[in-house]
């Protein structure tokens, strides 16, 4: 007899997952994106790389003589940090056992939102890596001071832009002023952050960032790269479960030589900022 009409069966459940993995993750890289005011979202051609720039110079004396030349001030801008956007994979599997003691639904989706989080983990700590490598600097007593100093150094980089600055830190570093503010907390990639904090501009809070540290840039300055899991050969050939975005894909089967559930995911996503210049750490000191 052929199955009723409309039957929910085994593989519907696991695209229902699928979805549910991929519009978490996606909708908390939205919230990063407006947060971050992320506005060149570029997805990877074949052949392209990741550049950084830097631009180096030396302005010419503005004092010239009636009738004289005037100098040329010459200015360069050079490529740094070049590297390849990689797409990453990650397998995870759910045992027999941990599906007949939990259920299969609370055993997969248990490993899976695990998985979520650590993925997001990676592509953070990608991030601020990255920004650790900025040639701004700035000095201040106290967090607020500190703060502050960094912010005016991103006045003088930017200082032909209207500059919206966003700042990364360690909690550790400002809990003893979130203790006694009245703050809105706000979440987004796995990240706080508070909007408009002292008047200086957004700042999240991460324990990736050394304690002590301040990472700094303007939100023009950042750009989200992505390699696409749809819409190319890459998804013709691997039926990957993503969203619009793209962004992410999963796919889940079952292996009955180990007896167990599995999820491959891939991501090729990198936060990037274009002017490695443009970036300030800031360094909170002690007074005496």
């Amino acid at each position: 007899m052929a199955a009723e009409t409309n039957l929910i069966k085994a593989a519907d459940l696991a695209r229902v997952r699928e979805i549910d993995f991929t519009l978490m993750f996606s909708e908390s890289v939205k919230k990063l994106e407006e947060a971050l005011g992320i506005t060149r979202k570029i997805p990877k051609q074949a052949g392209s790389i990741l550049k950084a720039y830097k631009a180096t110079g030396t302005l010419q004396d503005g004092e010239v003589a009636e009738g004289d030349v005037i100098p040329l001030s010459k200015y360069e801008v050079e490529a740094v940090n070049t590297t390849e956007i990689t797409l990453r994979k990650w397998r995870k599997a759910t045992s027999a056992e941990a599906i007949i003691e939990r259920g299969y639904d609370q055993a997969v989706s248990m490993t899976t939102a695990r998985m979520l989080k650590d993925v997001q983990k990676t592509i953070r700590s990608d991030f601020f890596t990255f920004l650790a490598t900025g040639t701004g600097k700035a000095t201040g007593v106290g967090l607020q001071a500190a703060l502050a100093q960094t912010w005016g150094q991103l006045q003088k980089l930017f200082e032909d832009d209207e500059v919206e600055a966003v700042y990364f830190l360690n909690p550790l570093d400002v809990a003893d002023y979130l203790a006694t503010a009245q703050i809105s907390m706000q979440t987004a990639f796995g990240m706080s952050y508070v909007e408009d904090f002292l008047g200086l501009g957004t700042v999240f809070f991460n324990s990736t960032v050394p304690e002590g540290k301040i990472y700094a840039t303007a939100k023009d300055n950042v750009i989200l790269y992505y390699v696409p899991v749809t819409g190319n050969e890459f998804g013709d050939t691997f039926q990957m479960t993503a969203d619009e975005t793209g962004y992410i894909g999963i796919h889940e089967y079952v292996d009955y030589t180990r007896m167990t559930a599995e999820d491959t995911v891939v991501n090729g996503m990198s936060l990037f900022a274009e002017r490695l210049d443009g970036i300030v750490i800031g360094t909170i000191t002690s007074g005496e």
